[in-house]
């Protein structure tokens, strides 16, 4: 990231205001006093002004820097602009270009003393934002990198990189040598890609764990390798300041500082990670621990010459992936250092910048020379990109994503600025340029990826329209251990026989917050207890147990996601998708107790339901966990039978859940309960259609089930809202399982008055009455969707309902 202390230039060019006279005098300054007894203000009622202070200075300053940042990320948040533009443009506004334009706010405000320890925060913002850079940064992409990968991620920083040189030679003539020179260096720093601002990107955009997501940090991991190979070998090429043998030095002490870290520090990071309860929180003393660790990494880089954030970065990379040790630090260190201590930097960065100074012939020339350069990388992942057959609109967004830049761009101009290499007009420019170009291509990318797109299909995935003698593929999802024993329950209850195999596709959810690169893992079976499934391992072994015991007729394929909450749902669309199952099994977000009573709210996971709702290719069915697990009633048993009952309203869900229950009536142990309720009245005309359909899949149902004693169907007549519930409540404690439709006709007199219930949960209007109910007891609850996802939907429904009739 360059100096992280404010240069003497850099006091001078703020101060100066761009161009007046004062502050010139601090052109050649070397050292900035503050006595040490105006640290604390004794307050105004005294007689003093606060700002004369040490502290409330800084206070105010914190809250300058931290809260325009807030202001504009609200501001361009509409507009889709992601956080580093807001920063960026915070410190414009505070700098030369804006508010630093009056001497009153900037003698007021930022006066010189106050400079020492906004170097300090900046310092040991720095500090951290590099330790969390190596948190999210995953070494193990790099065995993933395959020829794609590579084509893509080395013609992104070739190609700019060539035609940066050939427009720099052929611009020489219309500028000064100077300026030629910095055009030509300028050219080929705009010509590289780091890894974690393409990751930070892809992160804001939640599109890091889709395919699209994998292939754009394998490439730019291809593109930072290259980088840092081009910036070595200039940097021992380069014959300013220092010596061979000084570089030299200096790459051995950073090399001896990063395989001591490793050494020492791997194992300690493994021992925490073994001592902490599985499936819990990091613990304090750990945490401490590791922050510590931090600040000692970057002593000892400090100590032995190299930058104070080199050891805090291999510290990082460090880390495992994955919990209790990534999401404990993030969670404890993201926002301070995203919202307090990095918006300091970017105000001490951007001092210099003035944009009325700026002379039109050298924005020009810089500013063709930076479109050239993120051009090549436009071009040359495009190129490649397509070579590999690639969608247009994917290659076109993988081509954008690749000339996403920040923080690590604009410590780089700065280290150039500090070595004399570019001026304060170039630098900048460049800034600007990091600032317009992430906020074009950002929005682009929004329009144009949508990865929900991917994932409409041509054909009804649904267990209604699964032919009887076929394997059924279903995705289970899990969070935790207690969503084992339902889940597997409700497989059982599946009925898996030697004509229609059960086919099982586990999916355990892992919260993922430190790591840049999350997985999507396919577990294999051992023949005895493995300790490489990781926090997977007893869920792996329960499905492991269930599989052994029915193993001519259930097949199971465990799979672990590693990811955040807020794109966890796209590995369930790409698993869905690409299993071709027709129903996915995921666990509600709350628990009850078997009084209705909320026990546990994970709020987190309740928008990853939401989107499967909203996008997944085939059928879901939503498990509400009511009681204690341990009380649950296994089918598997001859003991007594498995009470099952089914509420029909009517609609595409209700018919789901009806054919879910033909399939679970032929399971010896089950005895199933179908509660039909039908309006007190005429029914509209826009409803005939959906009652045809109702009163068709009923009489499908009752004539497959017509020898079945171990079926009772039951009809009931309501007049609102109330009679409804009166029918459940008439139910009672009788039942192990209920399952219903999840969407109604809003304007049925079945419903009314219960829309009220309906707190905007994904469970819908019976489904919320059922969950949160006093007499269902240990129940479990299945609330289904049927998927209606598709494209040419009405040419399918009416092919559907031809082949049903």
């Amino acid at each position: 990231m360059g100096s992280m202390l404010t240069e003497p230039d850099d006091l001078s060019a703020f101060f100066s205001g761009g161009g007046g006279e004062a502050g010139r005098t601090l052109k050649n300054i070397t050292k900035i006093c503050a006595s040490a007894h105006r640290i604390h203000s004794t307050g105004v009622f005294t007689g003093v002004n606060p700002l004369e202070f040490s502290v409330p200075l800084l206070l105010l300053q914190v809250v300058f820097c931290a809260g325009t940042t807030l202001f504009s990320y609200q501001l361009l948040k509409p507009l889709g602009q992601p956080l580093i533009v807001s920063q960026i443009l915070s410190g414009f506004v505070l700098s030369s270009s804006g508010l630093g334009q009056w001497k009153a706010f900037r003698e007021t405000i930022f006066p010189s003393r106050g400079f020492v320890l906004l170097d300090v925060m900046s310092s040991i913002g720095g500090i951290f934002y590099f330790f969390l850079i190596g948190v999210q940064t995953d070494m193990m992409i790099v065995k993933k990198i395959d020829t794609r990968a590579f084509g893509i991620g080395y013609c992104a920083v070739i190609v700019p990189l060539v035609l940066t040189v050939l427009f720099s030679v052929a611009l020489a003539n219309a500028f000064d040598s100077k300026t030629s020179k910095t055009i030509l260096l300028v050219g080929g720093v705009e010509s590289f890609i780091n890894f974690p601002m393409v990751a930070s990107l892809l992160s804001e955009l939640h599109l890091i764990n889709s395919e699209f997501g994998r292939i754009a940090l394998s490439s730019s991991m291809v593109s930072g390798i290259s980088t840092m190979c081009i910036i070595l070998i200039g940097s021992m090429l380069d014959p300013i300041k220092r010596t061979t043998y000084d570089r030299l030095f200096v790459k051995s002490v950073s090399w001896v500082i990063a395989i001591g870290l490793v050494l020492c520090s791997r194992y300690v990071i493994m021992w925490m990670a073994k001592k902490n309860p599985v499936g819990q929180p990091l613990k304090e003393g750990f945490v401490v621990t590791l922050l510590l660790g931090v600040f000692v990494s970057a002593f000892c880089s400090q100590s032995l010459g190299a930058h104070s954030y080199f050891g805090a970065l291999v510290l990082g990379i460090i880390i495992p992936p994955g919990p209790p040790i990534g999401p404990a630090l993030m969670e404890r260190l993201e926002s301070i250092t995203s919202w307090m201590f990095m918006p300091i930097f970017f105000f001490k960065t951007s001092l210099v910048v003035n944009m009325q100074s700026i002379k039109l012939k050298k924005l020009l020339g810089l500013s063709f020379i930076i479109f050239v350069s993120a051009f090549g990388k436009f071009l040359g992942v495009l190129v490649m990109s397509l070579f590999n057959k690639m969608p247009m609109r994917d290659a076109v967004s993988l081509s954008l994503i690749m000339n996403s830049q920040g923080a690590f761009e604009l410590g780089m101009f700065k280290m150039l600025k500090k070595d004399k290499k570019i001026d304060n007009e170039s630098f900048g420019i460049m800034c600007t340029g990091v600032m317009v170009l992430v906020g074009i291509i950002t929005p682009i990318i929004r329009y144009l990826f949508d990865p929900s797109k991917r994932y409409v299909v041509y054909r009804r995935r649904t267990v209604m329209h699964s032919r009887s003698e076929s394997d059924l593929r279903v995705l289970v999802c899990v969070h935790d251990q207690e969503d084992v024993p339902n889940a597997i329950n409700l497989l059982e209850a599946l009925n898996p026989t030697r004509r229609s195999h059960l086919i099982v596709y586990m999916l355990h959810f892992v919260e993922l917050f430190g790591r840049a690169n999350p997985q999507l893992i396919s577990q294999k079976f051992s023949r005895g207890r493995s300790s490489r499934f990781g926090p997977s391992e007893s869920i792996i072994n329960a499905f492991k147990y269930f599989g052994q015991s029915n193993r001519e007729i259930v097949t199971i394929y465990p799979f672990t996601a590693i990811s955040p909450p807020a794109s966890m749902h796209d590995d369930v669309y790409s698993l869905a998708l690409d299993k071709s199952t027709s129903l996915i099994l995921v666990p509600f977000h709350k628990r009850f107790h078997s009084n209705g009573v909320l026990s546990l709210s994970k709020n987190n996971l309740k928008l990853v339901n939401n989107h499967i709702l909203d996008k997944a290719p085939c059928s879901v069915a939503i498990v509400v966990n009511r009681g204690n697990s341990n009380t649950l009633r296994s089918i598997s048993t001859d003991l007594y039978c498995f009470q099952v009952a089914l509420v029909f309203l009517g609609g595409p869900d209700d018919r789901e859940a009806l054919f879910i229950g033909a399939r679970m009536s032929g399971h010896p142990n089950i005895n199933l309960t179908v509660i039909r309720l039908s309006e007190n009245g005429n029914v509209a005309s826009d409803d005939m259609e959906e009652r045809r359909l109702d009163c068709e899949a009923v009489i499908a149902f009752q004539g497959v089930m017509v020898d079945n004693y171990r079926v009772r169907f039951i009809e009931e007549v309501v007049k609102d809202g109330n009679g409804t519930v009166s029918v459940l409540r008439s139910m009672g404690n009788h039942f192990d399982l209920v399952m219903v439709g999840r969407r109604h006709n809003p304007y049925s007199v079945l419903v009314q008055g219960l829309v009220l219930w309906n707190e905007r949960t994904e469970l819908g209007e019976i489904g919320e009455v059922l969950s949160s109910s006093d007499f269902m007891e240990n129940a479990t609850i299945l609330v289904v969707q049927q998927h209606t996802n598709m494209v040419h939907e009405e040419t399918l429904v009416l092919r559907d309902s031809n082949t049903l009739a």
